[in-house]
């Protein structure tokens, strides 16, 4: 098994996953072994961009933008994870503002916010 993220972001406003549509794009990035509780895995997008992978001790997948939004820099793989009132999130290593890993929202700031982009386990290799 190997996980994929859609190439398509979710809006931060509605972090349920939508139901499967024929335009949906997926890109196979990594072994979910790859994946420990507390760190993340970044993977290169098609278009430049990055992306930032997570599992909870769950083994939940969560998958976000790696580009921190008050920095610029391609940091938030490296970030911290936690929970804030139950919900996960990982703090950027560098200014150390936190982003929930199921909205993308900055708790820390709710003007600001990274792309979410839906994550599944699908046959093959990555």
């Amino acid at each position: 098994m190997t996980l994929a993220v859609e190439l398509v972001e979710t809006p931060s406003e509605q972090p349920e996953p939508r139901s499967e549509q024929p335009e949906s794009r997926w890109m196979p990035v990594c072994d979910p072994a790859a994946l420990v509780p507390g760190r993340g895995v970044a993977a290169l997008l098609p278009d430049g961009g990055q992306v930032a992978l997570f599992v909870d001790r769950a083994g939940r997948p969560y998958a976000i933008g790696n580009r921190d939004p008050f920095t610029g820099a391609y940091v938030l793989s490296r970030g911290l994870t936690g929970t804030a009132d139950g919900r996960p999130f990982v703090a950027s290593p560098l200014l150390k503002q936190r982003f929930d890993l199921e909205t993308g929202a900055c708790l820390d700031n709710p003007a600001v916010s990274v792309p979410v982009y839906r994550v599944r386990e699908v046959e093959g290799q990555g």
